[in-house]
């Protein structure tokens, strides 16, 4: 286990007028994708195309330009969906979300949270070319039963990159970015001996990645850390401990890319986990707020100035 020492700030702070602007997307955002749009999977294909469909818009109405990247799951035309911003030079970072829910639940968390902070931080790049080409990909099918198979879209996503050469110097997968609790032993742990590294309070956002994307989660938390508006912690572990590779990040480590999750940890802290409670008033919108204001800075940095 190798964790990302610093320091740390202890609690949350204030909303600024940008801060306060962007809290108003996400909760929009969400309310639409788990609210108005809700349960979204191939069983509720209707609902998986309408959610892919207000995606495109979002980015159109950005003032980008959608593409869908196709496959066939059983008869059913699936699509991740990408929006790039060409940079100078031929490396390229990815942001990523899944904009599917798991059977049974509306999602709003898990992933509605991180979909909607994918939308605004295209929104906030539209327009800004950066050194390292960006690209901003909803993908489908994360949740079972298609997570970590064939047909999960992500792995789709990371295979044809690979096999078109793509140079991805980076891979960040915002995962269940939403929820926090101040309370006493409100945030556990996958595997014995965590709990004495890290906090019992689940009131921070995590940085997770595996042994090889460890320079990465430094960095990502480094910079994280700069902003000072929300505590935070870094683990590079390990892929087989439980969690670490449970969103699309996973994929694309089995293509050799370096990526890491920005995760609230999910199970290990949500209540309402794959469940029909995960609806949009579970959501700290302030923190939420925070998290996605901190991922702007990080993909600035990591795709780099302009020249």
């Amino acid at each position: 286990m190798i964790r990302m020492p610093g320091k740390n700030v202890t609690t949350a702070v204030p909303l600024s007028a940008d801060d306060t602007a962007l809290r108003a997307e996400l909760v929009a955002d969400v309310q639409k994708l788990a609210g108005d749009i809700g349960e979204r999977n191939i069983p509720h294909y209707p609902a998986l195309c309408a959610a892919a469909e207000f995606i495109e818009k979002s980015f159109s109405d950005a003032g980008l330009q959608p593409r869908r990247d196709t496959y066939d799951v059983r008869g059913r035309a699936c699509h991740n969906i990408e929006t790039e911003i060409r940079g100078s030079s031929p490396e390229i970072v990815v942001v990523g979300a899944h904009y599917d829910s798991v059977l049974g639940a509306p999602g709003a968390n898990d992933n509605g949270s991180g979909m909607a902070a994918l939308l605004a931080l295209a929104r906030r790049f539209a327009g800004k070319p950066c050194a390292q080409t960006l690209r901003f990909v909803a993908f489908v099918n994360e949740e079972p039963p298609y997570f970590q198979t064939a047909e999960m879209g992500s792995f789709v996503y990371a295979q044809r990159c690979k096999e078109r050469g793509d140079k991805i110097s980076a891979m960040i997968s915002l995962e269940t970015i939403g929820y926090f609790s101040d309370a006493p032993r409100s945030q556990i742990y996958p595997a014995p001996g965590l709990g004495a590294f890290y906090p019992s309070i689940g009131n921070f956002i995590g940085f997770v990645g595996n042994v090889g994307s460890r320079t990465l989660v430094r960095r990502a938390v480094k910079i994280f850390r700069q902003e000072g508006k929300l505590p935070s912690e870094g683990a590079a572990v390990p892929s087989f401990i439980p969690g670490v590779g449970w969103s699309d990040q996973w994929s694309f480590w089995q293509c050799g890319y370096r990526a890491i999750m920005i995760t609230d940890t999910a199970p290990f802290r949500y209540p309402h986990y794959h469940a029909a409670t995960d609806t949009p008033d579970k959501l700290d919108y302030d923190r939420f707020a925070l998290v996605v204001s901190g991922a702007e800075k990080i993909v600035a940095s990591l795709a780099g100035p302009s020249g």
